[in-house]
């Protein structure tokens, strides 16, 4: 599970970047870095396995 959320927060920063600075996508991609982020919060507040 935590390996998951590290995918996931890696690919909504990265998705971030580049819709912040290459295609200029509005505030429509803030949300994933929120998700980033809250992935990132449910990753360390989770009990490893």
């Amino acid at each position: 599970m935590r390996i998951i959320l590290n995918i996931l927060a890696i690919i909504f920063i990265v998705g971030w970047i580049l819709g912040v600075f290459v295609f200029a996508a509005g505030i429509m991609i803030h949300i994933l870095i929120i998700l980033a982020v809250f992935a990132l919060i449910i990753k360390f507040l989770s009990k490893p396995i």
